[in-house]
């Protein structure tokens, strides 16, 4: 079932977060199994389905990636072995960091690490500050608009994990740096 169906609100980037939670305490106690032990086997485990379906459509709306992926994945945009490819001005932009990161990892340098985490957090920003109209936005669209949104909002999903593992990598530099 699909998660904003099962707590009754509308599919949105950026949904009520309050409501999330609100929703989920609420079906929390509705769907408690132990409010249910003298009852049938087969109404247990279907207490026990419904009381997993709201732990995880939780975990999954109250999370701002996960919320995009799911989100991306309910229209079929983000499949395995499926078409994820980065545009190629995005990818020569991040072989330039790559290469800087390979010669951190060669030749830490504390000066060039701020240089290629300042740059990251800037191209971050930059993302996130072209697609927020449209995450914010995205539930009042027409069907052909949100069609067309869901493709930008995918590009900036794939970008920000190729984001994720470069700051990662910054990451493991920055806890080994400690020469």
């Amino acid at each position: 079932m699909n998660y904003f169906h099962f707590y009754q609100i509308p599919e949105s980037f950026l949904p009520d977060e309050k409501a999330i939670q609100t929703k989920y305490y609420a079906l929390s106690r509705e769907f408690h199994p132990d409010f249910y032990t003298l009852e049938s086997q087969a109404k247990q485990h279907e207490i026990l389905e419904k009381s997993t379906l709201n732990t995880n459509a939780y975990r999954t709306l109250s999370n701002f990636d996960r919320r995009m992926q799911y989100i991306l994945e309910q229209h079929g945009l983000l499949e395995e072995g499926g078409q994820n490819d980065l545009p190629q001005d995005f990818l020569m932009e991040m072989m330039e960091l790559n290469e800087q990161l390979m010669d951190l990892e060669m030749y830490y340098d504390s000066v060039q690490f701020k240089i290629v985490s300042d740059q990251t957090n800037e191209i971050e920003g930059f993302l996130k500050a072209a697609i927020w109209p449209i995450l914010e936005n995205y539930e009042n669209l027409p069907p052909d608009a949100q069609a067309e949104a869901l493709k930008q909002v995918k590009n900036y999903y794939l970008k920000q994990r190729y984001l994720l593992r470069i700051k990662e990598s910054l990451n493991k530099f920055a806890s080994s740096s400690d020469r």
